[in-house]
C-alpha cells in the first residue's frame, strides 16, 4: 500500500524502507549447514524469548537492562510497515520495544507453532502467538481496552553468542481489524498521499 503511495497507518516511529536479506549476504543456504550452528541459533532464540520480562507472571526489566543480554548493540530489527525498521538497541528501544511496551497494557504469549534454525538462521511463528490489549499509543491508535490477537513470523541472523538481525512479519490488518480499525477501508476513503 505505501509503495501504491497510500498511508495506511499514522507516522510510524521506525525508519521504513523495503527489508533487505541480511547484512552478511549469507541468507541463502546452498549447502547443508552445521547442526551445531543450528542448534547454537535455536539456542539463542530460545533463550531470548525466555528472558523477555514483558509477558504476565514475569517481573519487568528495563529494556536498556534485558535487551543486551540476547542482542547485539548494532542489532537490526526489520519491522513491518507502520512500525519500521530499527537500528542499534537504543534505536529499537526509541523505535519498537518501548512503543510496544508502553501502548499495549495486557501482553499474554500464547505460544509458538514452530521454533526452527538452520546454520546462523532461525525464527519462529503462531497463529496467533500474542494477545494485546491496546491501552493508547502504539502505532498512533487510540486506547480500546479490547484484547486481539497478533499474528506474527520472526526470522534471526545469529552473530556469535547473540542475535543481530531480525525480519518480522505481523498481520497489522488482521490485529486492528479486530481493534474495530479497518485499514483496507480507511485507505480506500483517506486516498493517495
Amino acid at each position: 500500500m505505501i509503495q501504491a503511495g497510500l498511508q495506511p497507518f499514522p507516522r510510524q516511529t521506525g525508519a521504513h524502507l523495503i527489508q533487505p536479506g541480511p547484512a552478511t549476504h549469507e541468507g541463502l543456504c546452498f549447502e547443508p549447514q552445521d547442526p551445531v550452528e543450528g542448534d547454537n541459533t535455536l539456542g539463542a532464540i530460545n533463550f531470548m524469548i525466555g528472558d523477555m520480562g514483558d509477558w504476565e507472571g514475569k517481573e519487568e526489566r528495563p529494556l536498556e537492562v534485558e535487551l543486551p543480554r540476547s542482542w547485539h548493540h548494532d542489532m537490526i530489527w526489520w519491522g513491518p510497515a507502520g512500525i519500521g525498521a530499527s537500528y542499534t538497541i537504543e534505536g529499537y528501544i526509541k523505535g519498537h520495544s518501548g512503543p510496544f511496551r508502553d501502548g499495549l497494557g495486557t501482553r499474554h504469549f500464547n505460544g509458538h507453532v514452530c521454533r526452527m534454525a538452520e546454520g546462523k538462521f532461525g525464527g519462529f511463528f503462531g497463529w496467533p502467538n500474542l494477545t494485546l490489549t491496546p491501552t493508547g499509543g502504539f502505532m498512533g491508535m487510540p486506547a480500546t481496552g479490547k484484547p486481539s490477537d497478533m499474528r506474527v513470523i520472526d526470522m534471526y541472523r545469529r552473530d556469535g553468542d547473540k542475535l543481530a538481525e531480525n525480519w518480522i512479519f505481523i498481520d497489522l490488518l488482521h490485529f486492528w481489524n479486530q481493534q474495530g480499525v479497518d485499514i483496507l477501508a480507511r485507505c480506500r476513503e483517506v486516498g493517495r498521499t
